[in-house]
């Protein structure tokens, strides 16, 4: 009986662990109290634990345009937050953490370069 229990209780654990919230197309060009001086965009895929996928921030300013970053990074345990690392070209580093919540998500700034903004909030476009 133990046996049983446990069973189901690690299956009620994996099927929770699967539902994938980061994966899609999300972007900050719909957020109404943002700045629209850049389009902040990020696509991408999650598998269980492990987020791959490319950013990029684009604007009418030359000097605040990313190029297309590199992402990847690790899903907590309950499913709600991300820790990823943006990459780019010439060594560009940046460290961010991804919170979850009613479709939406909040992008902030763990430090790096100054090639994206601080903070963000996305909505899913695709």
């Amino acid at each position: 009986m133990k046996k049983i229990i446990v069973l189901l209780l690690f299956i009620s654990f994996q099927s929770y662990a699967q539902a994938n919230r980061f994966t899609g197309t999300w972007n900050n060009e719909n957020c109404k109290s943002c700045s629209k001086d850049y389009i902040f965009t990020i696509n991408i895929a999650q598998s269980n634990y492990k987020i791959i996928g490319t950013a990029e921030v684009t604007s009418s300013k030359p000097e605040l345009n990313s190029g297309v970053l590199e992402v990847t990074g690790n899903v907590f345990t309950m499913g709600d937050r991300a820790q990823i690392t943006l990459k780019g070209k010439d060594g560009i580093s940046v460290g961010a953490v991804l919170y979850e919540l009613d479709g939406k998500i909040q992008f902030t700034k763990r430090g790096g370069d100054d090639v994206v903004p601080k903070e963000a909030i996305f909505d899913k476009i695709n």
